[in-house]
């Protein structure tokens, strides 16, 4: 395969030359099915299951039969708690229990994530810049180099090294703009942002990372 190559800018918005990119990660082809399992695996498995009602067991009191089995003329009860009762449990209601986990092999998972980027790369929706050094760690700079670069008004996902980078502090406040450790990057992440931002030190990361 052609060795692949993207622009190199700066800051200023300016091409300051190119950069190649490994084929291992970035020239892999698109498989929707694959892509599609990766999304769908990633999403179960962050599912937070919230709804839960108690059964028979689990609702207080009720220890006690509530009147002797036969001679009152009314219907037998073994528990002021059993689903028939105003204040019982619910039978079949939802539960904490429930698991909506998926597996997905690993290989199938860097797999997807190396269709990813490569659709990025492919696409020129790669952007790769000589660094992350501001003159300041302020919003208001961010905003203004991210307007003279290609993805001006998109929504972007920035590559960091550490959550204490000035350029994380700096994309806090800014809705279309997200950052991301490079070794936390994934497939959904990745979709949900139209372009992916990296420096050309984490582009070398990226590549010994997900190679």
């Amino acid at each position: 395969m052609a060795d692949i190559k993207v622009k190199l800018y700066n800051w200023k918005g300016e091409t300051v030359g190119e950069e190649d990119l490994d084929v291992k990660v970035f020239g892999t082809n698109v498989k929707a099915a694959v892509v599609q399992q990766a999304v769908v695996a990633q999403r179960a498995n962050a599912r937070q299951v919230l709804a839960h009602v108690k059964d028979r067991s689990e609702v207080r009191g009720g220890g006690k039969k509530p009147w002797q089995q036969k001679g009152t003329g009314r219907a037998r009860h073994g528990s002021i708690r059993s689903p028939l009762w105003v204040g019982g449990g619910v039978t079949f209601g939802p539960n904490a229990n429930r698991n909506f986990s998926q597996k997905i092999n690993k290989k199938t998972k860097a797999l997807a994530l190396q269709m990813v980027l490569s659709d990025k790369a492919k696409h020129n929706h790669l952007i790769v810049v000589e660094d992350y050094n501001f003159t300041d760690a302020k919003t208001k700079v961010l905003v203004a180099g991210i307007a003279k670069l290609p993805v001006a008004k998109k929504s972007v996902l920035i590559v960091t090294e550490t959550a204490k980078d000035k350029i994380v502090l700096a994309a806090k406040n800014l809705s279309k703009i997200q950052t991301i450790h490079y070794g936390s990057l994934n497939v959904v992440d990745l979709l949900k942002n139209e372009y992916l931002l990296v420096s050309k030190k984490l582009l070398a990361k990226i590549t010994e990372h997900y190679s």
